[in-house]
């Protein structure tokens, strides 16, 4: 017995059908939720302090190490 490509498509679309339980084409998927703002919490160890800028100098939180500027001062150091 030889069928072709077309009939063979056919017969597949017809037993996924009722596989289905219906001959109707599948309905499209629903379009994502939209992300709700108000249930976005920041952790604080995101935020960073505010300090006034100081010249070159000595590490706040290493005195003995001048300041690179890396910005671990401004954080809750996570």
């Amino acid at each position: 017995m030889s069928i072709s490509e077309q009939e063979l498509r056919t017969m597949i679309r017809e037993a996924i059908a009722r596989h289905r339980g219906g001959s109707s084409p599948a309905p499209p998927p629903a379009p994502p939720a939209p992300a709700r703002a108000e249930g976005i919490h920041i952790h604080a160890s995101h935020s960073l302090f505010v300090l006034s800028p100081a010249p070159d100098g000595d590490c706040v939180i290493e005195p003995g190490h001048r300041c690179d500027h890396c910005g671990y001062c401004k954080s809750l150091g996570h």
